[in-house]
């Protein structure tokens, strides 16, 4: 049997059309997972890396533990926070916040070092406070470098929301844990293409935001024109 077969075998299963296995809640719950962890990730991490970039303080210090963190297992933490914690939905966000915030504190951190400094020393000589020029002027400079620094959390934070599975909460990792203790294969294939096409998506849709969402001079490419 090959893997075109398991996957045609997966989606026209009836089981995987409705009910707490279907596909649709399977995915909603990848999502619920994933968009929780980035929510935290962003709260945690882009506020620091924004006050960090704007004063200079501190940025050896986020390389170092953006670099030590991205080295973590997840797996580890997983097993870990379930002996501290038990298993609950804090299991897999405590992991997958650790995986989305070092990118996010990085984009951060960099976007502001990166606004001009004269543009800088101008917004202060017209008056505006310091607050006032890290939100109006640094932080609408950072807007690609952020976005992209989501972009790369989003990706990871998809890809890896499987461990979920592994504590015996829901989304799509459901399908690939359930799948191999049970050796039905084509479970296992469909769940991993649909966590694989999420991520693509998630690509795709940073791409248009990059595209359409920024300003016409933030976006990629145009500042060198």
């Amino acid at each position: 049997m090959n893997w075109l077969t398991w996957l045609s075998d997966f989606f026209s299963d009836p089981e995987q059309h409705s009910g707490p296995n279907s596909i649709a809640h399977r995915v909603w719950e990848h999502l619920l997972f994933s968009g929780e962890a980035l929510l935290y990730a962003t709260v945690l991490a882009v506020p620091l890396g924004l006050l960090i970039g704007y004063t200079g303080r501190g940025v050896t210090a986020v390389t170092a533990f953006a670099g030590a963190a991205r080295a973590l297992p997840t797996l580890g933490l997983v097993t870990l926070t379930v002996l501290l914690a038990g298993v609950n939905d804090t299991a897999a966000l405590v992991p997958l916040v650790a995986l989305a915030a070092p990118p996010l504190l990085v984009a951060a951190v960099e976007g502001v070092r990166g606004t001009d400094p004269d543009v800088r020393d101008a917004a202060r000589g017209v008056g505006l406070t310091h607050p006032q020029v890290l939100w109006q002027v640094c932080l609408p400079s950072a807007a690609p470098t952020l976005l992209a620094g989501f972009r790369t959390a989003t990706v990871q934070v998809i890809a890896t929301a499987t461990v979920a599975a592994y504590v015996g909460l829901g989304g799509l990792g459901r399908y690939v844990i359930d799948g191999l203790a049970t050796r039905r294969y084509a479970v296992t294939a469909g769940g991993a293409l649909l966590v694989v096409l999420l991520a693509v998506g998630a690509q795709l849709l940073f791409s248009l935001l990059s595209r359409y969402a920024l300003p016409p001079g933030a976006r990629p490419g145009r500042r060198g024109r």
